[in-house]
Protein backbone atom coordinates (compact mmCIF):
# COMPACT_ATOMS: atom_id res chain seq x y z
CA UNK A 1 0.00 0.00 0.00
CA UNK A 2 2.96 2.48 1.18
CA UNK A 3 5.94 2.92 -1.00
CA UNK A 4 8.92 1.52 0.05
CA UNK A 5 12.47 2.80 0.64
CA UNK A 6 15.50 1.36 1.84
CA UNK A 7 16.74 1.62 5.38
CA UNK A 8 20.23 3.09 4.94
CA UNK A 9 21.50 2.58 8.52
CA UNK A 10 20.22 -1.21 8.69
CA UNK A 11 22.12 -4.53 7.00
CA UNK A 12 21.24 -4.93 3.87
CA UNK A 13 19.26 -1.72 3.73
CA UNK A 14 15.52 -3.70 3.92
CA UNK A 15 13.08 -2.07 2.34
CA UNK A 16 10.67 -0.28 4.80
CA UNK A 17 7.30 1.27 3.77
CA UNK A 18 7.25 5.37 3.85
CA UNK A 19 4.68 7.83 4.46
CA UNK A 20 2.90 6.50 7.26
CA UNK A 21 2.49 9.70 8.30
CA UNK A 22 -0.50 10.40 6.60
CA UNK A 23 -2.14 8.12 9.10
CA UNK A 24 -1.73 10.10 11.75
CA UNK A 25 -3.15 13.22 9.83
CA UNK A 26 -6.34 11.33 9.09
CA UNK A 27 -6.44 10.09 12.88
CA UNK A 28 -5.79 13.72 14.07
CA UNK A 29 -8.28 15.26 11.81
CA UNK A 30 -11.19 12.58 12.85
CA UNK A 31 -10.04 13.20 16.45
CA UNK A 32 -10.41 16.93 16.04
CA UNK A 33 -13.81 17.25 13.92
CA UNK A 34 -15.20 14.79 16.61
CA UNK A 35 -14.23 17.46 19.46
CA UNK A 36 -15.64 20.48 17.33
CA UNK A 37 -18.80 18.38 16.88
CA UNK A 38 -19.51 17.01 20.63
CA UNK A 39 -18.60 20.22 21.98
CA UNK A 40 -21.22 22.05 19.61
CA UNK A 41 -24.07 19.24 20.20
CA UNK A 42 -23.30 19.25 23.99
CA UNK A 43 -22.05 22.91 25.15
CA UNK A 44 -23.64 23.01 28.51
CA UNK A 45 -21.59 19.48 29.32
CA UNK A 46 -18.86 18.93 27.03
CA UNK A 47 -18.00 22.70 25.29
CA UNK A 48 -15.04 22.82 27.78
CA UNK A 49 -13.40 20.42 25.02
CA UNK A 50 -12.77 23.16 22.32
CA UNK A 51 -11.95 26.42 22.76
CA UNK A 52 -13.41 29.55 20.76
CA UNK A 53 -12.25 33.70 19.64
CA UNK A 54 -15.16 34.99 18.92
CA UNK A 55 -16.92 32.45 16.50
CA UNK A 56 -13.72 30.53 15.36
CA UNK A 57 -12.83 26.98 16.69
CA UNK A 58 -9.55 25.92 17.91
CA UNK A 59 -10.40 22.71 17.37
CA UNK A 60 -10.89 23.30 13.40
CA UNK A 61 -7.97 25.61 13.40
CA UNK A 62 -6.07 22.97 13.68
CA UNK A 63 -7.67 20.15 12.51
CA UNK A 64 -6.80 22.76 9.22
CA UNK A 65 -3.34 23.38 10.03
CA UNK A 66 -2.50 19.70 10.25
CA UNK A 67 -4.21 18.62 6.88
CA UNK A 68 -2.30 21.66 5.28
CA UNK A 69 0.78 20.01 6.71
CA UNK A 70 0.26 16.90 5.60
CA UNK A 71 -0.95 17.66 2.00
CA UNK A 72 2.47 19.40 1.43
CA UNK A 73 4.46 16.24 3.45
CA UNK A 74 2.69 14.28 0.45
CA UNK A 75 3.80 16.64 -2.42
CA UNK A 76 7.26 16.40 -1.07
CA UNK A 77 7.16 12.68 -0.52
CA UNK A 78 6.28 12.42 -4.38
CA UNK A 79 7.47 15.47 -5.75
CA UNK A 80 10.96 15.78 -3.87
CA UNK A 81 10.53 19.85 -3.84
CA UNK A 82 13.54 21.66 -3.44
CA UNK A 83 14.43 23.24 0.07
CA UNK A 84 14.27 26.61 -1.26
CA UNK A 85 10.65 25.98 -2.36
CA UNK A 86 9.33 23.83 0.54
CA UNK A 87 11.18 25.99 3.17
CA UNK A 88 8.26 28.50 2.55
CA UNK A 89 5.36 26.08 1.99
CA UNK A 90 4.52 26.34 5.65
CA UNK A 91 3.44 29.73 5.02
CA UNK A 92 0.31 28.63 3.75
CA UNK A 93 -0.53 26.68 6.57
CA UNK A 94 -0.46 29.44 8.85
CA UNK A 95 -3.83 31.06 7.07
CA UNK A 96 -5.68 29.40 9.55
CA UNK A 97 -4.09 30.40 12.62
CA UNK A 98 -3.28 33.97 11.39
CA UNK A 99 -7.69 33.84 10.93
CA UNK A 100 -7.80 32.81 14.25
CA UNK A 101 -5.82 35.18 15.64
CA UNK A 102 -6.87 38.09 13.58
CA UNK A 103 -10.68 37.27 15.12
CA UNK A 104 -9.07 37.39 18.65
CA UNK A 105 -7.45 41.19 17.69
CA UNK A 106 -10.61 42.04 17.09
CA UNK A 107 -12.47 40.89 19.59
CA UNK A 108 -9.24 41.86 22.10
CA UNK A 109 -9.20 37.93 23.43
CA UNK A 110 -5.99 36.96 21.82
CA UNK A 111 -2.81 38.25 23.50
CA UNK A 112 -0.37 39.40 20.87
CA UNK A 113 2.66 40.03 23.35
CA UNK A 114 5.26 38.01 23.88
CA UNK A 115 7.21 37.80 27.20
CA UNK A 116 10.76 36.92 27.17
CA UNK A 117 12.72 36.21 30.10
CA UNK A 118 15.65 39.32 31.38
CA UNK A 119 13.88 41.21 28.64
CA UNK A 120 9.99 41.40 29.52
CA UNK A 121 7.01 42.11 27.13
CA UNK A 122 7.37 43.10 23.80
CA UNK A 123 3.85 43.96 22.02
CA UNK A 124 3.33 43.75 18.34
CA UNK A 125 -0.29 44.35 17.97
CA UNK A 126 -1.58 43.48 14.29
CA UNK A 127 2.37 42.39 13.41
CA UNK A 128 1.93 39.57 15.65
CA UNK A 129 -0.90 38.38 13.23
CA UNK A 130 0.59 39.09 9.63
CA UNK A 131 4.18 38.28 10.80
CA UNK A 132 4.85 36.73 13.88
CA UNK A 133 2.62 34.13 13.39
CA UNK A 134 4.09 33.43 9.73
CA UNK A 135 7.45 33.17 11.10
CA UNK A 136 6.86 30.82 13.92
CA UNK A 137 4.81 28.01 11.69
CA UNK A 138 7.46 28.71 9.00
CA UNK A 139 10.70 27.73 11.20
CA UNK A 140 9.15 25.45 13.60
CA UNK A 141 7.77 23.18 10.79
CA UNK A 142 11.11 23.07 9.04
CA UNK A 143 13.30 22.67 11.98
CA UNK A 144 11.21 20.04 12.82
CA UNK A 145 11.46 18.40 9.33
CA UNK A 146 15.44 19.34 9.37
CA UNK A 147 15.79 16.61 12.54
CA UNK A 148 15.08 13.27 11.01
CA UNK A 149 17.46 10.48 8.79
CA UNK A 150 17.17 7.97 12.42
CA UNK A 151 14.57 5.13 13.46
CA UNK A 152 12.66 7.14 15.85
CA UNK A 153 14.57 10.99 15.73
CA UNK A 154 11.70 12.46 13.61
CA UNK A 155 9.15 10.76 15.59
CA UNK A 156 10.47 10.88 19.21
CA UNK A 157 11.43 14.56 19.54
CA UNK A 158 9.18 16.11 18.07
CA UNK A 159 6.47 13.69 20.82
CA UNK A 160 8.66 14.79 23.86
CA UNK A 161 8.03 18.38 22.79
CA UNK A 162 4.22 18.09 22.61
CA UNK A 163 4.15 16.29 25.77
CA UNK A 164 5.53 19.37 27.70
CA UNK A 165 3.42 21.95 25.98
CA UNK A 166 0.49 19.90 26.92
CA UNK A 167 1.80 19.71 30.81
CA UNK A 168 0.84 23.49 30.73
CA UNK A 169 -1.98 24.36 27.96
CA UNK A 170 -5.18 25.75 28.74
CA UNK A 171 -6.64 23.59 25.39
CA UNK A 172 -4.19 20.12 26.38
CA UNK A 173 -7.28 18.22 25.40
CA UNK A 174 -6.53 18.73 21.74
CA UNK A 175 -3.83 17.19 21.49
CA UNK A 176 -3.90 14.53 23.48
CA UNK A 177 -5.37 12.57 20.77
CA UNK A 178 -3.01 13.11 18.19
CA UNK A 179 -0.16 12.88 20.45
CA UNK A 180 -1.27 9.04 21.42
CA UNK A 181 -1.37 8.69 17.50
CA UNK A 182 1.43 9.68 17.27
CA UNK A 183 3.40 7.50 19.99
CA UNK A 184 1.92 4.50 18.27
CA UNK A 185 3.46 5.56 14.80
CA UNK A 186 6.84 6.66 17.23
CA UNK A 187 7.02 2.68 18.61
CA UNK A 188 7.33 1.26 14.83
CA UNK A 189 9.55 3.76 13.60
CA UNK A 190 11.99 3.37 16.83
CA UNK A 191 11.64 -0.51 16.05
CA UNK A 192 12.52 0.41 12.20
CA UNK A 193 9.44 -0.86 11.10
CA UNK A 194 7.62 2.29 9.22
CA UNK A 195 8.92 5.67 8.27
CA UNK A 196 6.48 8.37 8.86
CA UNK A 197 8.19 10.35 5.86
CA UNK A 198 7.88 14.31 5.19
CA UNK A 199 3.97 14.11 5.26
CA UNK A 200 4.61 12.72 8.75
CA UNK A 201 7.55 15.19 9.80
CA UNK A 202 5.29 18.28 8.21
CA UNK A 203 2.31 17.70 9.46
CA UNK A 204 3.78 17.11 13.23
CA UNK A 205 5.95 20.54 12.83
CA UNK A 206 2.84 22.42 11.82
CA UNK A 207 0.91 20.45 14.99
CA UNK A 208 3.74 21.70 17.68
CA UNK A 209 3.68 25.20 16.18
CA UNK A 210 -0.03 25.55 15.81
CA UNK A 211 -0.62 23.94 19.28
CA UNK A 212 1.65 26.29 20.92
CA UNK A 213 0.06 29.64 19.39
CA UNK A 214 -3.31 28.45 20.03
CA UNK A 215 -1.95 27.65 23.83
CA UNK A 216 -0.26 30.88 23.99
CA UNK A 217 2.63 28.76 24.84
CA UNK A 218 5.54 30.42 22.51
CA UNK A 219 8.28 30.93 24.86
CA UNK A 220 8.03 27.21 26.37
CA UNK A 221 7.93 26.48 22.44
CA UNK A 222 11.10 28.44 21.53
CA UNK A 223 12.90 26.97 24.44
CA UNK A 224 12.05 23.74 24.15
CA UNK A 225 13.01 23.68 19.98
CA UNK A 226 16.46 24.97 20.73
CA UNK A 227 18.04 21.40 19.84
CA UNK A 228 16.36 21.54 16.43
CA UNK A 229 17.34 25.48 15.97
CA UNK A 230 21.11 23.92 16.54
CA UNK A 231 20.33 21.44 14.25
CA UNK A 232 19.18 23.29 11.57
CA UNK A 233 22.26 25.93 11.96
CA UNK A 234 24.64 23.29 11.55
CA UNK A 235 22.93 22.23 8.83
CA UNK A 236 22.42 25.38 6.57
CA UNK A 237 25.90 26.49 7.50
CA UNK A 238 27.51 23.49 6.05
CA UNK A 239 25.59 23.63 3.04
CA UNK A 240 26.57 27.87 2.38
CA UNK A 241 29.78 27.88 3.39
CA UNK A 242 31.60 24.03 2.86
CA UNK A 243 28.63 22.73 -0.26
CA UNK A 244 28.86 19.42 1.82
CA UNK A 245 25.88 17.33 3.54
CA UNK A 246 25.82 15.91 6.59
CA UNK A 247 26.68 12.23 6.50
CA UNK A 248 27.67 9.06 8.64
CA UNK A 249 28.80 6.48 7.86
CA UNK A 250 27.71 2.90 8.89
CA UNK A 251 30.21 -0.01 9.63
CA UNK A 252 27.50 -3.02 9.99
CA UNK A 253 27.12 -2.07 13.58
CA UNK A 254 27.30 1.61 14.28
CA UNK A 255 27.39 5.21 13.07
CA UNK A 256 30.18 7.47 12.99
CA UNK A 257 30.94 10.77 11.33
CA UNK A 258 33.76 12.67 9.94
CA UNK A 259 32.66 16.60 10.21
CA UNK A 260 29.82 18.44 12.35
CA UNK A 261 27.51 19.06 9.91
CA UNK A 262 24.54 18.14 12.04
CA UNK A 263 23.09 17.38 15.79
CA UNK A 264 23.76 13.61 14.01
CA UNK A 265 27.26 14.00 12.87
CA UNK A 266 28.13 16.03 16.10
CA UNK A 267 27.33 13.25 18.42
CA UNK A 268 28.55 10.89 16.06
CA UNK A 269 32.26 12.55 15.42
CA UNK A 270 35.03 10.64 15.59
CA UNK A 271 32.87 8.71 17.84
CA UNK A 272 31.31 5.17 16.86
CA UNK A 273 27.51 4.77 18.11
CA UNK A 274 24.78 3.12 17.32
CA UNK A 275 21.62 4.44 15.84
CA UNK A 276 19.56 3.84 19.00
CA UNK A 277 22.20 5.30 21.27
CA UNK A 278 22.38 8.78 18.96
CA UNK A 279 18.46 8.97 18.90
CA UNK A 280 18.64 8.80 23.07
CA UNK A 281 20.92 10.76 23.38
CA UNK A 282 19.27 13.32 21.11
CA UNK A 283 15.73 12.83 22.55
CA UNK A 284 17.41 13.61 26.10
CA UNK A 285 18.69 16.67 24.67
CA UNK A 286 15.37 17.49 23.91
CA UNK A 287 13.52 16.53 27.13
CA UNK A 288 16.35 18.86 28.77
CA UNK A 289 15.60 21.78 27.05
CA UNK A 290 11.51 20.93 27.45
CA UNK A 291 11.73 20.69 30.92
CA UNK A 292 13.69 24.01 30.76
CA UNK A 293 10.36 25.98 28.72
CA UNK A 294 8.35 24.13 31.62
CA UNK A 295 10.05 25.58 34.26
CA UNK A 296 10.58 29.33 32.84
CA UNK A 297 6.78 29.06 31.82
CA UNK A 298 6.15 28.31 35.17
CA UNK A 299 8.01 30.45 37.26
Amino acid sequence: MFPKVPDQHKVGKPLIPNGLGVVYVLTTTIYLFSIYFIARIYPTELGFLDQYIGTVSASLTLAVCVLFGGFMGLLDDFMDLKWRYKAFMPLIAALPLMYYAFEGLQTGEIRTSIVLPFIGELSFGAYYVFLIIPLIVMIVTNVVNMLGGLNGLETLCPAIVIVGLIAVSPVYLLMVGPLLFWLVLTYFNLCGKIFVGNAGSFAIGISVASFAILSDLKVNLAISILPFIFNSSLILLSVFLTRKKAKVTFDGEKLCSDSRKSLVTTIAYKRPLTERKIVLIIAAIVAATTLLGLIVTLL
